[in-house]
Order: structure tokens, then C-alpha cells, then sequence
């Protein structure tokens, strides 16, 4: 059985994620955003994701590992490289994970 704490936990989040994802549905036009804002705003899904993924890239267990013996963070250096110099996703992902296979293998192998 769940626990009123887990109950009123549940009820909270579900009430600050209907508040904050409805609000501008709600308001509609008399929400006016500014344009430094809204420009702002095209960069937040990049933020999260970088966010997510950096730490898998630097850490080794718990321990910040920014050598050449992690292949990880070698392999998202290079695919930051290949992402700057082609612009190119496609490119980034396989060239990224392609580096990433043969740091392991001459690594681990």
C-alpha cells in the first residue's frame, strides 16, 4: 500500500507540471514573451540533453576521468570536432561512435 506521503508527493507534481506546462495555453495572446526570452528558449532542449549526456562522458564511477584511457570522453571530444568542422548530425553520430568502438577495442582488446 502506498503511503499518504508518496500520495500528496504524487498530487504535487502532477499539480506543478499541469500549472507550469498550461499556463501560456491559458492565458493565450495576453502572454507576451520577450524576444530575448523566447530566443533563450530555442537553446533549452540542448542545455537538458547536454546535461544528461556530459556526465556519462567525464565520469568513471564516481570519479572524474578527462584522460586519454577513457574512451568516452575521447570520443565526444571527436565528435564535438566532427560536429564543428561538418555541421553535420549524421556525421557527428557516426564518426562519434565509430572512434568510440576502436578507442575501446585498442583499449580493452
Amino acid at each position: 500500500m502506498i503511503d499518504s506521503y508518496v500520495r500528496w508527493a504524487i498530487l504535487g507534481i502532477t499539480l506543478a507540471t499541469f500549472i507550469t506546462r498550461s499556463g501560456p495555453h491559458l492565458l493565450g495572446a495576453r502572454l507576451r514573451i520577450p524576444p530575448a526570452f523566447d530566443a533563450a528558449l530555442r537553446f533549452a532542449p540542448a542545455c537538458a540533453l547536454a546535461a544528461i549526456i556530459a556526465p556519462d562522458l567525464v565520469f568513471t564511477g564516481d570519479t572524474l576521468n578527462l584522460t586519454l584511457e577513457n574512451p568516452r570522453w575521447v570520443a565526444g571530444v571527436a565528435a564535438a570536432v566532427i560536429f564543428a568542422t561538418s555541421r553535420s548530425m549524421i556525421a557527428t553520430i557516426v564518426g562519434g561512435m565509430a572512434f568510440f568502438w576502436l578507442l575501446k577495442a585498442w583499449f580493452v582488446g
